[in-house]
Formats: C-alpha cells, structure tokens, sequence
C-alpha cells in the first residue's frame, strides 16, 4: 500500500486532510460541511465514547435523550445564549414536499409551520424546558444528565473532525441546589476530561478558564482544557460552563428548600465532541499515518503471517491463533490477519499508515527458532522475541507506548510554551515559532480584541495552575494580575 502523504513540514493542512482520508478515517459527504464517518474512524470514537461514559457514570450521572429540533421562541427566553448562536441556526420551516407540474419535488408552501424549529446547536433550551417538569424539590437535586448526541451548526470553512457543520458529541446538563455545588461540578466535569485527555489519548493539556469574550453564550464562568497540536496551533479538548441561574431563570425551573422556600436551581453544562479525533490525529501522528495512543486503538496489535504455501500457512496460523487467544485472555485486541489478496509488505504499510500500536509477524524461519518480529509504531523499532514471552512482552510495550506518546507531546509543548514580556517578543515568537505564548494583559476586551486583530492569536485560557504573579500588559503597560496563554487556535 502507497501511502504518498504530503509531509507535515511541506503542508501541514495537507498532510492532516490527506491523513484523515488515506487512513479510512472519515470522508466528505454528498452535504456540504458534513462528513461520513468511516468503520475505522468511529472505532476509534467508540472507544472514546466508551471510556467518557464509563467516567461519567462513575461520577453520578446518568444517560437521557432529549429532541434534535427546539421550538425558536425557546431560543428568546436567555438573550446571551440566543446572540451566540444566531448565526449557527439551521431552520426548519415547511413540514411537507410536493410534487411539481414538471415532476421535480419543491417545498409545499402550504406546509409551513406555525412555529419554527431549530435544528439544535446546543441543547440548554430545550433541557431546561423539560426540567423546569422533573424538578419541584431539593430531594430532586443534583439531577445529573448526560446526553449522545449529534448537534448542527452551520459552517462556512469546515475540515474533516475540527469543523464540520453537523457533529458528534456529548453534553451533559445538571442542576444543582447552590451555587457552591454547581461550581464544584464545572470543575469536576473539567477534570474528569483533563483525565481521559491525558490518560487515553495521551494528549496533554492546561486547565483554565475562558476571558469573558471567549465564555460560551450564556455561561457565567467556562473552565476549558487546552491542547497544542504539532504545527502550534492550540485546539479547544473540552469545555465545562458554570451558568448560573440564568436557565433557570428563563424557563422557571424552581425546587422547594428544606424550609419549603422557593429557590432557582443552579446549573452546569459540559461538552467534549468528534473535535477529540483532530487533536488525535494532530498530536502523535507522522509523516507515514496516523499513531493511535494504545489505549484507543481499535486493534493493539495485528498478527501478519508470512508464508508461500498453504503448508507453511497452516503452521504459521496455529502460532498465531495460540498467541492471539493468550493475548485477548489479557484483554489485549488483537487482529490476525489472513487475508491472501495482499502480500505481508502491503499489509505492513497498511498497518502503519492506520495507526496500530503494535505488529507481529510470523514466518516459517521464526517458527524454527521460536520466535517473533515485533515493530513499534510510535519508534518504528523492530525487535526479535521468544515465542514465549510474547504475551509479556506485548502487556510492557503497550503501556511503554502509551507512555511514550505522552511524553514526547509533554516535551514538544514544554519547548513551544515561552514567556514574553513585550508585544515585539510576542509577534515575533507567534510569528517564528508559534506554541503557547504566556504573557501579561490587563484584563479589558479592548486589548484582547487588539491583539486577535493584530496577530490572530486568542487567549487561550487563564490556567488555573499557575501563580498569580502581577505585572504589566505587553500591549498597554497597564497592571496585570497574571499572565494568560495566548496561541493561534484551530
């Protein structure tokens, strides 16, 4: 198999759309902005969406679905959230086709709805609408929601898994009894992504909070994990929002206190989306295809024989069946690879190019000797191991892997993160080096609007880890309580 990608320090947009097609990833689709997913690429967000949810019940919260479409004058009932989303809103306005004197199929213009729907962006509205029903006490609270689900909002540039105008994601919606709670839940939900983020997908990432500007619509405080892609560019990994009683208070959603007082609720809403397989695939891959975090590799390891007849097949594949018996015994996913309609060269390249964490190969010399060829994808090593201790072997070198990938996104962000004290240091380093650029702002949106119209880098959040230093903005001179993260951002 020719993997001919473009390479990342040639085209680096290239190499990613290029890399997301060959690898049977996804693909465009027939509707513009909108992508198909292929077998392999929703493998690998299965596996995603398997661990976040096993997180998130560990955590209290339960699975619900709620309406893709929501009625527009939901959308009048909390202003700030309706501004953010205005300009994303597909609509639906007729509820019937017809056919036409020509035979082509047109809109009945008698089919219009009295109401339009919105095909949902977001959820809140809807949401809250629903549990303005559900909940009348404090005995009713934390209701911890969580929904699957695909959102819709509409797209001018779209890019495969960053950008698309219709998405997969989770959101997860809760209400609380004070303010406290809430707040500890945005935090939580925060770092339950922080730990599946660096954990599973090796990737890592700062923790802090939106400027005010950056806040989702409607939200009083979003807490957000930041990631730093190969090319330095900074991409968004998740979002948690602290809303207050805004919802709350737009829909009516009240409990009875201890007391039997009336009181709004609190709320939270959290989201993580197909965004994850870009910063994926951004983050560990190289010039021949992707490199998949073991932890998330649909296949761990794959098995290629190798013979010339079916004699020497046969001899090879009971080696084969044995090891990948032992191996899923200990819960490793293992592919032995049978197929005679491509030769073992093909199949190697093929395997590279798709990411899989770890092959073996077995020929009639190996089985002489007793042993294996084992190549790494994240070093492309190859070594040599006793039949025997394959299934050791495999167990170390898994873990080594992931390891491995985490520690060399560590060590490329920790020389592309830099320190500026002045706004020529600052454009000179977005310009020549790019990464995360730590530096001082006085706090207004005056400044931050200068400097993404001047550079196009964005705050990227206050990290919550840091010490509140002061000093003085790059760009006024005026006091500055800290320093904020700035990048350019997918």
């Amino acid at each position: 198999m020719a993997k001919n990608l473009t390479t990342r320090d040639e085209d680096y947009s290239k190499w990613y759309n290029e890399l997301v097609i060959k690898a049977d990833l996804a693909e465009n689709s027939g509707v513009r902005g909108c992508m198909v997913i292929k077998p392999y690429g929703f493998a690998i967000w299965e596996m995603m969406q398997a661990e976040l949810d096993r997180m998130f019940k560990e955590t209290g919260h339960q699975n619900a679905y709620f309406p893709l479409f929501i009625p527009k004058s939901y959308f009048s009932k909390e202003a700030s959230h309706v501004d953010g989303f205005a300009k994303e809103c597909a609509v639906v306005t007729h509820y019937r086709l017809k056919t036409a004197e020509d035979g082509s199929i047109v809109v009945d213009e008698t089919a219009k709805l009295e109401e339009e729907l919105i095909v949902r962006p977001t959820s809140e509205t809807i949401i809250w609408d629903t549990y303005r029903k559900w909940i009348q006490s404090y005995r009713d609270l934390p209701l911890l929601i969580n929904q699957w689900a695909n959102v819709v909002r509409w797209e001018m540039r779209t890019r495969l898994f960053l950008r698309t105008t219709e998405f997969l994601w989770q959101e997860g919606h809760t209400a609380h009894a004070t303010k406290d709670e809430a707040i500890a839940e945005s935090e939580q939900m925060m770092n339950v992504y922080a730990d599946f983020v660096e954990n599973h997908m090796a990737v890592p990432v700062v923790k802090g909070l939106k400027t005010e500007s950056e806040r989702f619509a409607g939200a009083l405080e979003t807490y957000c994990i930041e990631a730093l892609m190969q090319d330095g560019k900074a991409l968004q990994a998740g979002t948690s929002h602290f809303l207050g009683q805004n919802f709350a208070k737009a829909f009516d959603v009240k409990f009875a206190n201890k007391e039997g007082k009336q009181e709004y609720v609190w709320a939270t809403s959290w989201g993580v989306s197909t965004r994850l397989m870009g910063a994926l695939i951004m983050t560990h891959s190289d010039d021949n295809g992707l490199v998949l975090p073991p932890k998330l590799a649909p296949d761990q390891v794959v098995i290629v024989p190798i013979y010339r007849n079916d004699e020497q097949f046969d001899a090879v594949s009971d080696l084969a069946n044995n090891l990948m018996k032992d191996l899923r015994a200990k819960g490793v996913r293992v592919k032995f690879d049978k197929r005679d309609t491509h030769k073992p060269g093909w199949k190697f390249n093929e395997y590279e190019l798709k990411g899989v964490p770890l092959r073996i190969a077995i020929g009639p010399k190996d089985l002489e000797k007793g042993t294996v060829e084992m190549a790494r994808r994240d070093t492309l090593t190859k070594e040599i191991v006793e039949t025997t201790a394959v299934v050791a072997r495999v167990e170390g070198l898994l873990e080594e892997i992931q390891d491995n990938l985490f520690a060399k996104a560590i060590n490329y962000r920790t020389a592309h993160t830099t320190q500026v004290s002045s706004y020529d240091e600052f454009k000179k380093v977005l310009n020549e080096k790019g990464g995360f650029i730590s530096a001082h702002w006085d706090g207004t949106s005056e400044t931050e609007d200068k400097i993404k119209k001047e550079t196009k880098a964005t705050i990227r959040c206050i990290p919550l880890d840091t010490d509140n230093e002061g000093g003085t903005c790059i760009v006024t001179g005026n006091i500055s309580a800290r320093k904020v993260l700035f990048a350019k951002a997918y």
